[in-house]
């Protein structure tokens, strides 16, 4: 079969993926993308999108709970496990039809199969209909992660799921044990937990959401347990006995091993890189704990290869592997692009109340050795939080005292994930304490809350 060349070969069709071949070819490359599975990878299919599916499924369904509280009524409020599973499911579908269609409008050749590198410049895909050879100046990995499963702890689809299986669960657990309280571990933990399951969250760490701020964590936490759900932190899932329709989970915390049994555990544990079958070792590119290592720019330090996305390391982020696939894009087509810096990354959780941040926490601009101002404003004191019924929640803001630079952003409560963006868009343009105060934020708003927080680091609080 002859050799099809091109100027830029992407491996994997994620949101790292699919974003690089579309720059690319905006940018006059000739480009082919190879996906083993699903265009528009995890993200799309069984991450990012699915999952905000289903927990705005939890969230309408909270909303009728409390119907009262609006002054409404809602008789006889239930769900059908099923329909909220398709509705995310349709969802997902319909996503990824999208992106099927971006590629074919900016004419990106989509190649489905299991690709290698056998060679410096050449990518070998195995198809359906046999093997196609391929050659690019340019070849960017962007084949992500999947669920890492801990000795003893593996899934099974039955009793022991990974995302995959709680995002179309067989059946709605009674008693559910969730192993991991980062971003997936207490989405899920959410979602069933407004469901009526009996959840209860181990993390090995001394805080759940452990890469948060330590105050958002634990104001996360208190209302996570006023929602009914158990939290063992500094504890860890030592082993799990299976039997028909139990598992019982030895979990050690302060020193002594106890049992619980439950009828559902999700590992959710983190993440490990795809690394393998793609023949890495022999093009001699450097591989640490299952991530390719790279330079600012993504590259791999072989020549013409790149790798993006969750396969180089943290923060494992659809908006960072987007952002790194322009970047490689431009790159390769003869451009000057910014590297990007980790700190101006944010991360959102879509668990209820939501958690958002950006930047350092106050802990960590105090151990990097800044002097900190630090503000805060709670959402029992805006109009607008009160009037969503929805006053439980705080913004907090950290300042360099010396220099007013913005050094950190942290956020829990309702809809945090969609105003981070505003301290995003600051740190980028370099913002001090003193642009931000003399924005004029809209009322009622619970933007406003982000002012007021500014204001607060400087003693200057007007609404509380």
């Amino acid at each position: 079969m002859a050799t099809k060349s091109y100027d830029m070969i992407v491996i994997g069709a994620g949101p790292g993926g699919y974003v690089a071949a579309i720059r690319a070819a905006q940018l006059g490359l000739k480009t082919c993308i190879v996906e083993r599975e699903n265009l528009g990878g995890i993200c799309l299919n069984w991450g990012c999108i699915p999952t905000k599916a289903l927990l705005r499924s939890a969230e309408v369904f909270h909303m009728m709970e409390r119907a009262k509280d609006y002054g409404l009524s809602a008789d006889k409020i239930g769900y059908d496990l099923d329909a909220v599973v398709n509705r995310s499911r349709g969802v997902a579908k319909q996503m990824e039809g999208g992106v099927k269609h971006l590629l074919k409008k900016n004419k990106v050749e989509v190649v489905m199969g299991e690709a290698s590198l056998p060679a410096k410049g050449k990518v070998s895909v195995k198809t359906d209909k046999g093997t196609e050879e391929l050659t690019a100046k340019a070849i960017v990995l962007a084949t992500g992660a999947r669920a890492r499963e801990l000795p003893g702890l593996e899934a099974d689809g039955d009793l022991v799921w990974t995302y995959r299986h709680a995002l179309k669960p067989s059946r709605m657990p009674k008693k559910l044990l969730v192993i991991g309280s980062g971003a997936i571990g207490i989405e899920f933990a959410s979602f069933y937990n407004t469901l009526g399951a009996d959840t209860t969250v181990v993390e090995v760490m001394d805080r759940v959401l452990p890469v948060e701020d330590a105050e958002i964590s634990a104001f996360a936490k208190k209302q996570f347990v006023k929602q009914g759900m158990k939290i063992m932190e500094k504890a860890m899932v030592k082993k799990l006995d299976r039997a028909k329709g139990k598992v019982t989970a030895h979990i050690e915390v302060g020193g002594k091993v106890e049992t619980q049994e439950f009828d559902t555990v999700i590992s959710a544990v983190g993440i490990v890189g795809n690394v393998e079958g793609l023949g890495l070792e022999g093009l001699g590119v450097k591989v640490d704990r299952t991530h390719v290592v790279t330079d600012e720019f993504c590259r791999t330090g072989v020549e013409g290869l790149y790798a993006i996305g969750d396969i180089a390391g943290a923060p494992w982020l659809a908006h960072k592997a987007s952002h790194e696939g322009v970047m490689v894009a431009e790159l390769v087509a003869g451009g000057h692009p910014h590297p990007i810096k980790p700190g101006s990354i944010a991360g959102c959780t879509y668990c209820h109340p939501q958690v958002a941040s950006v930047g350092m926490t106050e802990a960590k601009a105090k151990d990097a050795g800044y002097e900190v101002k630090v503000g805060k404003f709670p959402f029992i004191g805006n109009g607008k939080a009160v009037a969503l019924g929805e006053p439980d929640g705080m913004v907090k803001t950290v300042f360099d005292a010396k220099t007013g630079e913005l050094l950190g952003a942290h956020m829990v409560g309702a809809e945090v994930t969609e105003l981070i963006q505003g301290y995003v868009i600051g740190r980028q343009l370099e913002t001090t304490e003193e642009d931000l105060m003399h924005t004029v934020f809209p009322h009622p708003t619970l933007s406003e809350m982000m002012h007021e927080s500014v204001l607060d680091a400087y003693g200057r609080a007007i609404h509380f």
